[in-house]
């Protein structure tokens, strides 16, 4: 048997097949530009023997409904599923749960009319992630379908640090309130982490970042998140790819006074046109780093507002937990991004957090220590693997 996790954006549909035993991949892959007149799927399989092939197809695919069964479809030509029946499950990423999940639950009508009332939320994101829910769901009616909530792992933050300090009714009517998300990725890099240190994961305090196109923070004490930085929706906290971050609320009545800006409009400069794209006109890190090597000023500004915010939470986080067993970075910027690392976490020896330069330089598969020997805290670069979580807890909750 074997359990397959699909994670629906609006125009992109990611996949990954598990086998159910011990939870190998045994395929995975992407198909992009869904809705434009050309989209591209791209599959990794291992065949029969045990070799590790892909394939691409170049098509058009107006909706995720047509997505799905290309899916279907290469999975059966290439034997690597031969019949939908073969899956003991689907678990399904959703970002947003707002207060109503707190784990994975098994979607029925009801729960996926749920998850629909919780697009307010989440405008952005709970649309696609529904449209591929109910794409299997038409495929695959038989099969258990899960829901893994981005914000569950984030619900057991206290009531002093996700409320805001607004007026308490807005609370209470509109839900509004710090939910945050990455959460499979923070739950995942952490525990992996205290397997890592062969330490009890219920023992220890986490400072977990994850540092993407998208990035976040979370506050990780014995097994339970305590804070973190993205609030309400995923515009809050650090800066990113795109979107701004954290920022005086006035900006934005200042911005509708003086430049006649509406509300979408505005909404549009937060989410899609700020963060590294807005101060240097690029939100790929890699670029970024090659135009500051050339000296382009505004690359090389854009990495230090980037650098200079999460040393920021990274001390917020220090004093909130009153220090740290483990600082993680994940994420492809935190994975990979050498000179990151070490902005962020220059200057800060005295806190406890000493990154070792040359270990920091040094790359290698898997897990790496980066810190300098005797620090207090220690320093990992923990890839992570939000499709094994998902796959991990739909397994779980099936069981």
């Amino acid at each position: 048997m074997k359990i397959m996790v699909l994670n629906a954006g609006s125009s992109s549909l990611k996949f990954k097949l598990f086998n159910k035993q011990d939870l190998s991949v045994l395929a995975s892959g992407v198909i992009e530009k869904i809705g434009e007149p050309q989209s591209h799927a791209r599959v990794e399989y291992i065949d029969g023997s045990g070799e590790e092939l892909s394939e691409e197809v170049y098509q058009s695919m107006p909706d995720h409904r047509s997505a799905v069964r290309l899916m279907e479809k290469l999975f059966r030509e290439k034997e690597i599923l031969g019949h939908v029946n073969e899956l003991a499950g689907i678990g399904h990423r959703v970002v947003h749960g707002g207060e109503s999940f707190h784990e994975p639950v098994l979607i029925n009508d009801e729960i996926l009319h749920a998850i629909k009332e919780l697009v307010p939320l989440a405008p952005l994101h709970n649309p696609a992630n529904i449209t591929g829910i109910e794409a299997a769901m038409e495929r695959t009616p038989d099969i258990p379908q899960v829901a893994v909530f981005d914000t569950a792992f984030h619900q057991s933050i206290p009531e002093h640090a996700y409320l805001y300090a607004l007026p308490y009714h807005l609370y209470e009517e509109q839900k509004v309130r710090r939910y945050g998300f990455h959460g499979t990725s923070h739950s995942y890099v952490s525990k992996m982490a205290a397997e890592y240190l062969n330490l009890p994961y219920n023992e220890l305090k986490f400072i977990s970042l994850h540092l993407g196109n998208g990035a976040s923070a979370a506050a990780i004490d014995r097994g339970r998140c305590v804070d973190t930085s993205m609030g309400l929706t995923p515009l809050e906290g650090l800066v990113m790819g795109t979107r701004s971050g954290d920022l005086d609320p006035a900006i934005l009545f200042y911005l509708a006074r003086e430049t006649g800006m509406d509300i979408q409009e505005l909404d549009n400069l937060l989410n899609k046109e700020s963060g590294l794209k807005g101060i240097c006109g690029n939100n790929d890190m890699r670029s970024i780093g090659r135009m500051a090597d050339t000296g382009d000023s505004h690359a090389q500004l854009a990495i230090e507002i980037f650098c200079y915010r999460i040393k920021k939470y990274v001390g917020a986080y220090l004093a909130a937990l009153s220090g740290a067993d483990c600082l993680i970075f994940t994420g492809g910027i935190g994975e990979n991004d050498i000179r990151v690392r070490e902005k962020c976490l220059a200057g800060l020896d005295t806190l406890g957090v000493a990154l070792d330069s040359q270990k920091n330089s040094n790359r290698k598969d898997g897990i790496m220590e980066i810190q300098k020997e005797g620090g207090s805290c220690k320093i990992l670069v923990v890839p992570t693997d939000e499709e094994f979580e998902i796959a991990s807890q739909t397994l779980k909750l099936l069981r």
